[in-house]
């Protein structure tokens, strides 16, 4: 489809009013304060490119890149602009005159192979195991790496040896009364970097009476693809999940992802596949979708009984795909209240980005680092013991942080948490 023809270019440009204050929430524009990176600034940068003022050169693709995708100008703007769907639809743009044949194959040949991306995870794993990676480093061998990898290869730490894929079956039967069969989403930053999280989140599924199927053929949500430029794989991936999850007979399709839950919402699908005959593929697949915190909640409606206390101190971030993208802020409270001794501490800001962002904190590792710096200030002025998300990428992130800064606190997700004080099979 035509840059100029996409729904956000076509119906939002003419929406900004130069009000500015997109530019008060923007955690980037707070480190560099320069026009070029606020949202607004952004604006002008699409509609320059959109009217040939500006052509779709790599310069004006980096500026565009300085964005989290956080989606905290777009819940702050006035005139209701989706900036970073913007954002994405210049970047792929753009790429589509400039492309990388190292970013092609990276995202289109491993990152949509799942069997590829478990042989990745293994070779960070023994890299991780054997010292080779702190080997290469004492050497100064990473530093050959392109760009900003030579310092971000320090958040891929403690890589689990197994991912979720090949723990979990494709079956897993619920005990005792079958109340709902559930297809769960189960996302690449989940099953490669945080299997425990998906072995929670199966746990505290099938004991609350959910059989719950993981299709082998399901593939990436797309939101890193989307993410860097590559708007027709986004769209190819979610065709085929699509495809994969409305031939299971299920009742739910849960996922445990903030990123995952954003990516696979029905405005999401429909601005990514706008005016392609998948309408009804939508409606059918995003009719059964639903958070995990939430489907715990309001669907299997769990209640305390039976758990055991966890006498624990422990604070809450927010996803940016969970709370400014979907406005899920209450349900990951409320279960972490539910556990028995839990006392749940707000931080200052709790959902300003860490800074991960998915591959930001890779491709933009110095300013990622800024951004995680406040993040981990308002952390340790808890006191907690045990920081929780539901964001794989904002669990990296917030883990690099705790190294970082020699903060002695596990992150885990709060159905990890659940999970611990589940002590029998619910009827």
């Amino acid at each position: 489809m035509d840059f100029r023809e996409l729904p956000p270019v076509k119906d939002q440009l003419k929406k900004c009013v130069r009000c500015g204050r997109c530019r008060t929430v923007c955690p980037v524009f707070a480190e560099i304060r320069n026009e070029t990176v606020a949202p607004r600034g952004h604006v002008f940068m699409v509609q320059a490119l959109r009217d040939d003022k500006v052509q779709p050169e790599t310069p004006v693709y980096d500026r565009l890149s300085n964005c989290l995708l956080c989606e905290t100008c777009s819940i702050n703007c006035p005139s209701g602009i989706e900036i970073p769907e913007l954002n994405k639809a210049a970047r792929s743009f753009i790429y589509q005159q400039n492309p990388s044949a190292i970013k092609d194959v990276f995202l289109d040949r491993v990152w949509t192979n799942p069997t590829l991306m478990k042989l990745g995870g293994l070779f960070m794993w023994t890299a991780n195991k054997t010292g080779l990676q702190k080997a290469a480093r004492s050497l100064g061998l990473t530093k050959l790496l392109p760009g900003d990898l030579s310092e971000a290869e320090q958040i891929m730490q403690d890589v689990p040896r197994r991912s979720a894929r090949s723990i979990l079956p494709e079956v897993n039967k619920a005990k005792g009364e079958m109340k709902y069969r559930v297809g769960y989403f189960l996302g690449c930053g989940t099953d490669l970097f945080s299997p425990s999280v998906a072995e929670a989140t199966v746990k505290v599924l099938t004991s609350w009476g959910c059989e719950v199927i993981i299709p082998r053929d399901m593939k990436c949500c797309g939101v890193p693809h989307a993410a860097n430029g590559k708007l027709d794989s986004a769209r190819n991936l979610a065709i085929q999940n699509l495809k994969v999850f409305n031939r299971l007979d299920v009742d739910y399709i849960v996922t445990d992802c903030a990123s995952c839950s954003a990516a696979i919402s029905e405005k999401s699908l429909h601005l990514l596949l706008n005016n392609q005959g998948y309408d009804e593929e939508i409606k059918k697949f995003c009719s059964k979708v639903c958070d995990l915190n939430k489907f715990l909640l309001e669907v299997l409606e769990i209640k305390p009984q039976g758990l055991k206390p966890a006498n624990i101190k422990v604070t809450y971030h927010d996803p940016c795909h969970l709370a400014k993208a979907q406005d899920i802020r209450q349900q990951p409270r409320d279960i972490l209240r539910m556990i028995p001794g839990l006392e749940l501490v707000e931080m200052k800001d709790s959902d300003r980005c860490c800074g991960g962002s998915g591959t930001f904190s890779i491709t933009h590792y110095p300013l990622s680092m800024k951004v995680l710096e406040k993040k981990m200030d308002s952390i340790a002025s808890t006191g907690a013991d045990v920081i929780a998300t539901c964001c794989p990428s904002c669990t990296m992130q917030l883990k690099h942080g705790t190294n970082l800064y020699h903060y002695d606190a596990p992150v885990k997700h709060p159905v990890e948490l659940l999970a611990a004080a589940s002590t029998q099979t619910r009827d």
